[in-house]
């Protein structure tokens, strides 16, 4: 008997998906186990295995093409089997289109044609000649000749410049050098080289399932969410030689990034009211810190989430932080590492962007622009001094997150940034 396969639905935001590649094709045996399809979600690119034996014996969606949730994809049955009927009841029937009743012409009415009244032709009034009075003048506006000195001439060639635009100021309107050198055009037309034509352009691409997606979830905790920002700056020299010596001594090569983050995790735990999420009816706090970390992939942008991410050391943190980022951009990601954070932290410090903010992450309750590190002048005990700060910007959900609660998150955060062996403690 044919087996019915429909488009998956492999993470809980999907709604339809890509299919990327088909590993077999119409008339191959298919058993148990066998990869079938390459499947692109919102997230992620998933292989996609057969729960059937058979043969494959349709297939309802071609590679690179976009289907719904449930709509089937292909069929799997014995060699020979009928399935005209499966493949007919899934697809959409067309409606015949009604004829049109043709109207019938309406009569057409001849109007009678208007008497022509000609104009009688009004009498031409032959005006009186203009008596033309030509004033005598030696000016070079009322004659052919152009009076102008023979350097001037010179360097008026030299410069390209039409003297009939020039206005002599010598004796009888003569040209001379002090009208060239003062001279200054007032069309530039004649000194500017033509240009080639230039063409409006452009070109187009189908959004990817991803970059469908994205838009949809960001839309959706814009509006849904009532969004407001803090900010704060944070000194960053001690921050600066922790790193330096972690690295020397302990020999793992950790970002500023992996800091932050367990920074923020450490944070959390101590302030679970930012930890948490929105219901109608309730709002759930958790004692758990599941951190996920924006990474920019080409299609868009993924959050790999780090589970337990405060119980981690730094170099647990660093290991899985790096794993995410090489394997999101291969779109090699499962729906488990992606799925369930309760914070979110968003860094484009490293393209050198001082601060910014961030669209909150639902279900999340906020989430942490981090900028870049800057070297300025700062004051220290008094003194202008050089020195390093780094800003950060939460984006909170105000139905969960009130401005006090936020406020000492980020207090607590800059105590950990700015003292960062207590996050060793």
């Amino acid at each position: 008997m044919a087996e019915i396969i429909n488009m998956p639905r492999l993470s809980d935001t999907m709604e339809e998906g890509t299919l990327a590649k088909w590993f077999k094709k119409v008339g191959d045996s298919v058993k148990e186990g066998e990869i079938l399809a390459e499947i692109e979600t919102d997230k992620a690119t998933m292989e996609f295995e057969s729960f059937h034996d058979g043969v494959l014996l349709h297939i309802g969606i071609d590679e690179g093409s976009t289907a719904p949730v449930d709509s089937i994809i292909a069929v799997i049955g014995s060699k020979g089997e009928d399935i005209s009927s499966i493949i007919k009841g899934g697809s959409v029937v067309e409606e015949e289109p009604k004829p049109v009743a043709e109207e019938e012409p309406k009569p057409v009415v001849e109007e009678e044609p208007k008497p022509v009244v000609e104009e009688e032709p009004k009498p031409v009034v032959e005006e009186e000649p203009e008596l033309e009075i030509k004033q005598a003048s030696l000016s070079n506006e009322s004659t052919d000749r152009i009076l102008i000195s023979p350097l001037a001439r010179k360097l008026a060639d030299e410069k390209g410049i039409d003297i009939k635009l020039v206005k002599g100021s010598g004796d009888n309107g003569r040209i001379i050098k002090r009208d060239i050198d003062s001279y200054k055009p007032t069309n530039y037309s004649q000194f500017i080289q033509p240009r080639p034509s230039i063409t409006e352009s452009s070109n187009e691409s189908q959004n990817s399932t991803m970059r469908k997606a994205i838009a949809k979830r960001l839309s959706d905790s814009k509006f849904s969410a009532p969004h407001y920002y803090l900010n704060i700056e944070c000194e960053m020299d001690n921050m600066i030689s922790f790193r330096k010596q972690f690295v020397n001594t302990q020999n793992i090569k950790i970002s500023f990034n992996d800091i932050i983050a367990k920074a923020v995790s450490l944070t959390l735990a101590r302030h679970p009211k930012v930890n948490s999420r929105w219901y109608d009816e309730k709002i759930v706090f958790y004692d758990h810190v599941h951190l996920g970390v924006a990474v920019a992939v080409e299609d868009g942008l993924i959050v790999p989430v780090v589970k337990y991410a405060n119980s981690k050391d730094l170099f647990e943190i660093n290991s899985e932080i790096k794993d995410f980022a090489e394997r999101a951009k291969n779109k090699k990601l499962t729906p488990a590492e992606i799925e369930g954070s309760t914070f979110t932290i968003s860094n484009l410090g490293m393209f050198g962007i001082e601060s910014f903010t961030s669209i909150i992450n639902q279900p999340n309750s906020a989430i942490l622009s981090v900028g870049a590190i800057i070297e300025k002048p700062i004051v220290k005990n008094g003194d202008i001094v050089v020195g390093n700060t780094m800003k950060l910007t939460l984006a909170c959900d105000h139905r969960t997150v009130d401005g006090a609660t936020g406020s000492l998150f980020l207090k607590t955060l800059k105590e950990y940034i700015e003292n960062p062996v207590s996050i060793l403690i």
